[in-house]
């Protein structure tokens, strides 16, 4: 499949062998690639993994490299979340094999980077996405350096340094550390393997989408999603209107993004109109993984939210809380963003008869 990155600011296009992650002026890369269509009779007999989808991803024709790198991610549960709500469903990606939705993207931006004969990988994370990078790494036997607030969750630290990687911790917030990850990047003359910056990230959050539509053989009404930088909202995006493009779904979801209230830069920005989210002073939150004062891409953000007539709803660090205990009552323990996540649909006002997705993006056991 041909691609090219292409410019979301001012539209000029690069090579994507070029070692780039953003535009000469400024703005943020997309993937500019042929349409890929998927042979609906066949995929039963494809793998049951999220990789059976590989015909609509930006790889070589014929390449075999995700093999080398793959450890079965993807295909994961969707189920009724009670009985008392049976158009509510919880799809639960944190079984997955670093426990976090985002093996989706890092599984895929790794094997490209292996395809492209990248040595040496950096990327910066709030936790989940630098454990991920880190473990698709070592598999692809790439040199692995993740950068991380030196608040961050040690659980998740012992994990990324498990999986083989150098960690930098850096002292600051989350912005901090990515504005450090791109310094050394630039310096260094690495691959910036960033699951915000990186739009091959986006080829495999958008399985997410994919995975839905065939285990439900339809379109879900609406999507629940929690939101910092948008990796999993932009990627359902994506696959959900390649779904459309490609006849395979009548209408796109209704995309509703939830945001702690203590970082909201995204539904002040929506509330406002605006096409950005201005940066913010942002609180401390439980939800660290969407701890984004200044998401680099708020203008794909809102530009997928309002395309798709959905909204943007913030929880406090209570509601939080006790979202992630009537979780756990529910038999899932998952970590704070993901509960922010349930806080959000316990406040999202919707019809009985609704279809309603929402992801259980990372485990409780990652979490302090």
């Amino acid at each position: 499949m041909k691609e090219q990155y292409r410019c979301y600011s001012c539209g000029t296009t690069y090579n994507v062998k070029d070692n780039i992650w953003k535009c000469t002026c400024g703005g943020l890369l997309n993937l500019l690639k042929e349409r890929g269509t998927i042979n609906v009779s066949k995929l039963r007999e494809k793998t049951p993994t999220m990789w059976r989808y590989i015909d609509v991803m930006a790889f070589e024709k014929d390449s075999k490299v995700w093999k080398e790198v793959t450890m079965g991610e993807g295909n994961t549960p969707l189920i009724v979340l009670d009985d008392s709500e049976p158009c509510t469903f919880v799809k639960v990606d944190y079984m997955m094999p670093t426990l976090s939705f985002k093996d989706r993207g890092a599984a895929v931006l790794i094997a490209k980077a292996k395809e492209l004969g990248i040595k040496s990988v950096i990327a910066d994370s709030s936790g989940n996405a630098g454990t991920a990078i880190a473990a698709y790494a070592k598999r692809a036997n790439i040199d692995c350096d993740i950068f991380l607030g030196k608040g961050t969750s040690p659980k998740k630290i012992a994990q990324v340094r498990a999986h083989g990687a150098n960690v930098r911790e850096i002292e600051g917030t989350r912005e901090d550390v990515a504005e450090a990850a791109q310094k050394a990047v630039n310096e260094e003359k690495k691959f910036y393997a960033s699951h915000v910056y990186n739009p091959y990230f986006y080829e495999g959050t958008k399985t997410y989408a994919y995975e839905i539509w065939e285990q439900m053989k339809e379109e879900p009404d609406t999507l629940i999603i929690p939101v910092g930088n948008g990796t999993l909202l932009l990627g359902a995006y994506y696959g959900f209107k390649e779904l459309m493009e490609n006849q395979l779904i009548n209408k796109m979801p209704k995309l509703v993004a939830i945001q702690a209230k203590a970082c909201a830069p995204l539904a002040q920005a929506f509330v406002k109109g605006e096409t950005h989210a201005k940066p913010i002073e942002s609180n401390p939150t439980l939800a660290e993984g969407i701890a984004i004062a200044a998401p680099a891409r708020s203008a794909q953000i809102l530009e997928a939210i309002r395309a798709t007539e959905g909204e943007i709803l913030t929880v406090n660090e209570g509601e939080i809380l006790k979202a992630r205990a009537l979780l756990a009552g529910k038999g899932f323990y998952v970590e704070p963003t993901t509960a922010a996540n349930y806080a959000g649909y316990l406040k999202y006002n919707h019809l009985p008869s609704e279809k309603i997705i929402i992801p259980l993006c990372g485990a409780g056991i990652k979490a302090n």
